[in-house]
């Protein structure tokens, strides 16, 4: 779990938080969700969840933070910012994810997350721009990477190394998003 100290990103509708104990059976079950990895990779178990939890915690004060709704407090995804891996075109930049659990799939949830957690990367950052992967089958998180204002750069696709040369999500596609003047 990422230190306390890391004070939230809020919005009307959502806390972006640290993950705390009570955030781990959500996120379980959103990674566990096949349709929800349908183009992000392959479901994980519990282990594998913690791990993921545990890896972004390691990047305070970024790392993803789980997203919580305000008016029930129900933990509906992970969304926010992380160094870009260095098996990719965008290692050592800014990356930007998001994901929800699928009953929260429509709300315009992911879009405000991602908003805000890109807000508080202008704040609290140097980076010039921030950039988003996904697999170019991805077509939801492409459409919210251009409803951010993220544009796709054509010159960063890539096979992605995680997976497999016959997997369809092995193709992914960079979005990228300059600090504004």
């Amino acid at each position: 779990m990422q230190p306390a100290a890391v004070p939230p990103i809020e919005t009307d509708r959502l806390l972006l938080r640290v993950p705390l104990p009570q955030d781990r059976l959500p996120l379980h079950a959103m990674w566990a969700d096949p349709v929800v990895m349908a183009d992000l990779g392959p479901v994980k178990n519990a282990a594998e969840s913690d791990a993921s939890i545990a890896r972004h915690a390691s990047y305070a004060p970024l790392g993803f933070r789980a997203v919580i709704l305000r008016e029930s407090g129900a933990t509906i995804g992970f969304c926010g910012l992380k160094p870009g891996a260095p098996d990719t075109p965008i290692a050592g930049m800014l990356e930007i994810g998001w994901m929800l659990a699928l009953p929260y799939w429509g709300g315009g949830y992911a879009r405000e997350a991602a908003a805000a957690a890109i807000a508080w990367g202008w704040a609290n950052r140097p980076e010039d721009a921030i950039v988003a992967i996904t697999a170019e089958q991805n077509a939801k998180s492409r459409r919210l990477m251009e409803r951010l204002g993220m544009r796709h750069e054509p010159t960063m696709t890539f096979d992605h190394a995680s997976f497999a040369a016959d997997d369809p999500r092995r193709r992914s596609v960079t979005y990228r998003i300059a600090r504004p003047s």
